[in-house]
């Protein structure tokens, strides 16, 4: 490979529910690829579950750890995210900012997740706090706009009558 080489694509390789969504779709990694992966274990380091865990669909909608997770922190269920084999063994203002990092590595988009290097001082107690409330600004907006009906109504309207002779072709 030239140094001058910024992607190597191959066939996708990877433990499901690490693989980054860009990474799966394109084939293409990045450093921040390795931050996503990095977040998947943190989460799965806390909640001592794996990151596809089929298992997991007996008792909740969620075959992934990191849809399991957002949906126990929009309940308000923080509690139940944390390992049991811990035994309340923990400091809970730690594990909420292991949770708070590895949801920001975690970001659907690779340019919203930090650098490994922006990881490493979240760790260390420098910027989570700012990072951590701009995210959830954005979080609330990509909720309500997911949750919001679609206006297509005009769609609907326009094509409702119409009859079969409309729709036979081209011409």
């Amino acid at each position: 490979m030239d140094y001058k080489d910024t992607h190597v694509t191959t066939a996708v390789r990877g433990t499901i529910g690490h693989i980054a969504p860009e990474y799966l779709s394109t084939g293409k990694s990045s450093e921040k690829t390795d931050v996503f992966g990095y977040g998947i274990m943190l989460l799965e380091l806390i909640t001592g579950q794996r990151a596809f865990d089929l298992a997991r669909l007996a008792n909740d909608d969620d075959v992934m750890l990191l849809d399991w997770v957002k949906g126990l922190l929009k309940e308000k269920k923080v509690e139940m995210l944390v390992d049991p084999d811990l035994q309340n063994a923990y400091e809970e203002i730690e594990v909420e900012n292991l949770i708070q990092v590895a949801l920001l590595c975690t970001q659907g988009s690779p340019l919203e997740r930090p650098k490994m290097s922006e990881v490493v001082r979240m760790l260390e107690g420098d910027g989570l706090a700012e990072r951590w409330d701009e995210w959830q600004k954005v979080e609330v907006v990509r909720q309500e706009a997911e949750s919001a009906p679609l206006r297509n109504d005009w769609i609907v309207d326009s094509t409702y009558n119409l009859r079969a002779v409309e729709l036979s072709g081209p011409r």
